[in-house]
C-alpha cells in the first residue's frame, strides 16, 4: 500500500500529506486495465429474501480467469480481475462471471445486474470494525443504503506517462458516462426519482469523503487537501478503532491535535485514511473510476470498453472531452435524469462514437465492438439509459420477478 513503506513515521504537516498524494499519482506508465464488478444476488424463488454470504460463497467454484472473490457489507458479490490489456481483462472476467452465473443458477440464485437493490431493505451481513465505523459515521438512511444496497462497475486504469491528463479525463467525463450507464432507478419496489439512484446515494453521503476532488491544475495538491479535510472514520493499526461517539474531526484536526487519537498520525494512518474516502475518481498509483452503475452480467463489458477507450486513447479522449466538457461538474443532473437531457444524450453519443473508433486500436475484437455499437443504438441514440428499461419492465410485470431482474436462464 502506498504510504506504508515506513508506516511508523510521523506525519508532521501538509508537506508530508502532499508527498503521499504525489506518490498516489506515480503508477506504472502503462495501459493496463483492472475491472471490479459488484453484483446483487437474489433467490430465484423469493427475490425479497436476503441471501447469506456463506450460501453464495459455497456455491461458487474455482473461477477460470483468476478473479478474486470478495463481498460487500450487504452481501453483494464482487469479482476483481488482475490488471491486463483491455481485451484480456474483459475476456478473463467474462469467463469468471459466466462461471459464477451458472453455478449460482444451479443453486436457484440470480446475479442481479443493477446499481441499487430494487426490493430489499438494507441488512448488513459483514461485521468488521471498518464497517461498524462506516455505519456509525455515515448515518441513516444513506449509509446503510450505500453499504448494503448498491453495486457498481469499477474500472481501474494505469496512469500512463501523463497522469494529470488521465486524471482529468476520468473526472471530466464522469457525469456523461454515469448518465449513459445509469441503471438504478428503483428502491423499495418503487421508482426513486433518479436514473442512477446508486449515484444519488453516494452524493448524499458525507461530502468530505464522497464528493469529487476539486482541483485547479495540480491534482496531487488537491488530493492532499481532500485527505486533510476528510473526517476520520477509523484509526488504523493492529487493532483498528473508531472514535466514540462519532467525531467530526478531520485528518487535519488530528495532525494539529495528536491527543484526538492518543498519538500523532503516522504514514500508515494516512495510507489507511486514504482507503476510507470515496470520491468518484480516486488515485492509488492507478486511477479508480468509481461512478458507474452495475449492469446486466452480459452488458458490463460495454461499459468497461467505452470507459477504458476514453481513458487510454488520446484521440478518442480529445473528441469525447470536447462534447462532455459542459457537463463536467453536473454530477447531480446526470444521476437525476440520465440521458433524458438531450444535451447530455448528444455528448454521450459523441463519446460512444469516439470509443468505437478507438477500440480497434486497443485490440478489441469484432464481437466486443458490435456489442458497444448495439448498446449505443439501443440506449444512447434513443436517450434511454438502462434505467429506462428497468422502469419499463417494472411497469409491465408488476412484482419484481427474476425475469424483471434481467437474468435469463443460461443455455
Amino acid at each position: 500500500m502506498i504510504g506504508t513503506e515506513n508506516g511508523d513515521a510521523t506525519v508532521r504537516g501538509l508537506a508530508d500529506v502532499e508527498g503521499f498524494a504525489q506518490r498516489c499519482f506515480r503508477g506504472t506508465p502503462g495501459d493496463a486495465v483492472g475491472i471490479e464488478l459488484e453484483f446483487l444476488v437474489f433467490d430465484r424463488a423469493d427475490p425479497s429474501r436476503q441471501v447469506p454470504v456463506d450460501q453464495i460463497s459455497e456455491a461458487l467454484p474455482l473461477l477460470p480467469g483468476g478473479s478474486a472473490v470478495t463481498f460487500e457489507p450487504g452481501g453483494q458479490l464482487e469479482l476483481s480481475g488482475p490488471p491486463e490489456d483491455l481485451p484480456a481483462a474483459i475476456s478473463h472476467l467474462l469467463a469468471d462471471v459466466e462461471t459464477a452465473r451458472r453455478a449460482l443458477h444451479d443453486e436457484d440464485l440470480v446475479l442481479g445486474g443493477m446499481g441499487l437493490d430494487p426490493l430489499r431493505p438494507p441488512l448488513r451481513q459483514l461485521r468488521q470494525p471498518r464497517y461498524d465505523a462506516m455505519a456509525e459515521l455515515l448515518g441513516v438512511p444513506y449509509g446503510p443504503m450505500m453499504m448494503c444496497l448498491t453495486a457498481s462497475i469499477q474500472v481501474n486504469v494505469d496512469f500512463g506517462t501523463r497522469p494529470v491528463i488521465r486524471w482529468e479525463r476520468a473526472n471530466r467525463l464522469g457525469p456523461v458516462l454515469s448518465a449513459a450507464f445509469a441503471n438504478s432507478p428503483i428502491v423499495g419496489s418503487r421508482p426513486c426519482g433518479w436514473m442512477s439512484g446508486r449515484q444519488a446515494v453516494w452524493l448524499h453521503l458525507d461530502p468530505t469523503r464522497t464528493h469529487p476532488v476539486v482541483w485547479d491544475g495540480d491534482p496531487a495538491a488537491a488530493w492532499a487537501r481532500y485527505l486533510m479535510d476528510a473526517r476520520l472514520m477509523l484509526i488504523g493499526g493492529r487493532t483498528p478503532r473508531r472514535h466514540t461517539p462519532p467525531s467530526r474531526a478531520t485528518l487535519g484536526d488530528w495532525m494539529r491535535t495528536p491527543d484526538l487519537a492518543g498519538h500523532a498520525p503516522t504514514t500508515g494512518d494516512l495510507a489507511y485514511h486514504a482507503t476510507t474516502v470515496f470520491p468518484p475518481v480516486r488515485p492509488r498509483g492507478w486511477l479508480e473510476i468509481r461512478y458507474l452503475d452495475a449492469l446486466h452480467p452480459r452488458s458490463w463489458p460495454v461499459c468497461v470498453a467505452v470507459t477504458s477507450a476514453l481513458m487510454l486513447d488520446d484521440h478518442a479522449a480529445d473528441t469525447a472531452l470536447a462534447s462532455a466538457e459542459p457537463f463536467a461538474d453536473r454530477w447531480w443532473q446526470a444521476a437525476h435524469v440520465g440521458l433524458e437531457d438531450e444535451r447530455v444524450r448528444r455528448a454521450a453519443e459523441d463519446c460512444f462514437r469516439a470509443a468505437l473508433d478507438a477500440l480497434p486500436r486497443l485490440g478489441a475484437g469484432p464481437g466486443l465492438i458490435a456489442d458497444v455499437d448495439a448498446f449505443a443504438d439501443r440506449h444512447v441514440s434513443t436517450g434511454r439509459s438502462p434505467a429506462a428499461d428497468l422502469l419499463a419492465r417494472a411497469r409491465d410485470t408488476g412484482p419484481p420477478l427474476p425475469a424483471w431482474l434481467g437474468e435469463e436462464v443460461p443455455a
